[in-house]
């Protein structure tokens, strides 16, 4: 199965079924990757299901899959949740998109804080970017990717998970995020916008439980520092997976 082309399919996937593929991934079958009827494909729904089939038919703007066989991947690995002020650079919040995306994450927060620069998502165009991610890395698992959400928002609706980290810049006692982290089942870390969270931010995360953490003595970019913290959760957690 992991030798043939896999392709996102946002619906239900059942065996001895034939599926349409969207416009832009059947433009792709047929006119890049040359395929055609009787080739066979993977899809993927993102959440855990895989399913090999055959193409009944491959045109330019029309592709359709009849379904052999269906695989369920439980989900394996620690969970973290990535919280973050995402910049006013569309080039820069869509790398960290990828990147976090192919270390794992389970699920991706835009964060509106006193420093945000960005207060919307461009939804449609960065789930493709997610999609296209799950897909290079082999993953079973598509990060969900929430609206912008308001700090104290994100604070109470994640105020259950057991580990609750923030990364920030101000003066203080902070340990590294070697010392911090634990295999906790489920963690949720926070990263600051251009311009850090305030003290009074800080503040609040700390009354609902959030520890603080250092990234290390340079000052990193947001994407930087964000991509960072998941890379070593990856490694110390989710690296056999």
């Amino acid at each position: 199965m992991s030798q043939l082309p896999r392709f996102f399919y946002n619906g239900l996937l059942e065996v001895n079924t034939t599926v349409s593929l969207d416009a832009d991934t059947a433009k792709h079958i047929w006119q890049v990757l040359r395929m055609e009827a009787d080739d066979e494909v993977v899809l993927t729904d993102g959440n855990g299901t895989t399913a090999t089939g055959r193409i009944h038919t491959a045109e330019r703007h029309k592709c359709n899959v009849t379904i052999a066989n269906v695989d369920f991947h439980p989900r394996q690995g620690k969970l973290l949740h990535l919280g973050v002020g995402f910049t006013k650079n569309n080039s820069r919040n869509e790398w960290l998109l990828e990147k976090a995306t192919e270390l794992g994450v389970s699920s991706i927060i835009p964060i509106l804080a006193a420093h945000s620069e960005k207060t919307y998502v461009r939804h449609e165009r960065w789930q493709k970017i997610l999609q296209s991610a799950i897909l290079q890395s082999k993953q079973y698992y598509l990060p969900h990717l929430s609206e912008i959400t308001p700090l104290e928002t994100v604070l109470r609706e994640h105020k259950d998970i057991p580990q609750k980290l923030i990364a920030h810049c101000i003066e203080g006692a902070k340990r590294p995020l070697s010392e911090m982290l634990k295999p906790s089942s489920e963690t949720i870390l926070l990263i600051g916008p251009e311009g850090d969270f305030t003290q009074e931010e800080v503040n609040l995360c700390l009354e609902y439980g959030f520890e603080p953490v250092s990234l290390g003595a340079q000052r990193l970019r947001t994407e930087t520092a964000a991509i960072t913290a998941a890379a070593y959760f990856n490694v110390m957690y989710n690296g056999t997976v």
